[in-house]
Formats: C-alpha cells, sequence, structure tokens
C-alpha cells in the first residue's frame, strides 16, 4: 500500500505545474481568471476530489497485481493513469491559487453536506471504501479479486460522479467545470463496463 501511495504521489507531484498552467491558458478569452477562496466550491472540490480520486489510484494498483484478467488490468490501469493525472491538475491549481490542500472543515462542507459523511474505517466521502474493505481486497485473487475491484470502484464512480455533478453546478473556474464534466461522462461509461464485467462473472453491482 505505502508503495501505491508513493507511485501516485510522484505523479501529482509531476502534474502540478501542468495543472497550473492548463488552468493560467485554458480560460476563456485567454485573460486572468479570478482566484477562488479557500472555502469556495472551487478549492472544496479541487480538495475533496483530490482525496477520492488518490483511493482509486490505490484500488486499481492493489487489483493489478492481484489478477492476470487483461480486461481488469486494462481497466485498472486506464483509471489509476486518467484519476493519477487529474488530480495534479486538481493539486495544481490549489498551488497556482495560493490555497491549502487540507482544510479543516468537514469533507462535502462546499456541497452543504459536511459532517453528514462519518468518515468512519476511512471512508471519508460518499463511494469510497472502508480500510477494512481495502485490506480484503488485497487478500483476494483471481475471480474474487476481480468481483470484489469491480463492486468497490461502481461504488466509488457513484460517489465521484455526484461530486463532479456539484461541481459542475457550483464550481466558477471554466476549466474545472470542464473537468468536472468529463470526469460525469468518463465515469458514467466505466460503470456500465464495469457493470458488464461483472455480469461475465455471475455477479452485480452492491447498490
Amino acid at each position: 500500500m505505502r508503495q501505491v501511495g508513493l507511485v501516485a504521489g510522484a505523479a501529482a507531484v509531476a502534474l502540478v505545474a501542468a495543472g497550473a498552467i492548463t488552468y493560467a491558458v485554458a480560460e476563456d478569452g485567454g485573460g486572468p481568471a479570478k482566484t477562488p477562496t479557500a472555502d469556495s466550491a472551487d478549492a472544496g472540490f479541487a480538495r475533496d476530489m483530490a482525496v477520492h480520486h488518490q483511493q482509486a489510484v490505490e484500488m486499481s494498483y492493489i487489483v493489478r497485481d492481484r489478477t492476470g484478467d487483461e480486461e481488469v488490468r486494462r481497466l485498472a490501469y486506464d483509471i489509476a493513469q486518467t484519476q493519477a493525472n487529474q488530480r495534479g491538475m486538481l493539486l495544481g491549481w490549489l498551488d497556482l491559487w495560493g490555497l491549502p490542500k487540507v482544510s479543516s472543515d468537514p469533507p462535502m462542507t462546499w456541497m452543504g453536506m459536511g459532517g453528514m459523511v462519518s468518515g468512519e474505517d476511512g471512508a471519508l466521502m460518499p463511494g469510497m471504501a472502508t480500510d477494512t474493505e481495502l485490506k480484503r481486497l488485497g487478500t483476494l485473487n483471481g475471480r474474487k479479486a476481480e468481483v470484489f475491484f469491480l463492486q468497490l470502484m461502481t461504488d466509488h464512480h457513484k460517489g465521484g460522479i455526484h461530486m463532479a455533478e456539484g461541481c459542475v453546478a457550483k464550481c466558477t473556474v471554466g476549466v474545472e467545470k470542464r473537468l468536472a464534466q468529463g470526469m460525469v461522462d468518463a465515469q458514467e461509461s466505466e460503470i456500465r463496463l464495469m457493470a458488464d464485467l461483472l455480469k461475465a462473472r455471475h455477479a452485480a453491482p452492491r447498490s
């Protein structure tokens, strides 16, 4: 697990500058963008989704080493790469805005949901796996690992989509809103793919 964190962390650091540049040049008209405040939806989404994405990367690397199935390994690789890149952009924007990456407010406060998620057993936001579930994933192999990963990631994507839709509605930075909409579209597509992969394994999503 620590190795996974180091890999994802390195990817995020490498992409901080890229994220900042993307924000600086992507606003329509090329003019200076208004800097969000620490309690804005833009900053809250960037902080929370960076944490949410980190767990998706960790789960993807875990299952990659627990199965030889090429379909699941390919999906896990795509999720890990995509979400590590997006996490780097989110952290890069926080750096550019001069805002902290950690807040004293509960997760989801920017969505009006602060304190509604207990964070019990490590599940800090909707859809996140618990510490117990992550440990269990690391003990499974083959088909059992594939099914549990697909179920966990389906739940994870559903929670991520809810957050991304919140940013589409509440964020003010155009490039961030577009990134959030891209997350919604991509993760809805991956949920459909994971439903097919589960069906092929005589299993179904948990909810």
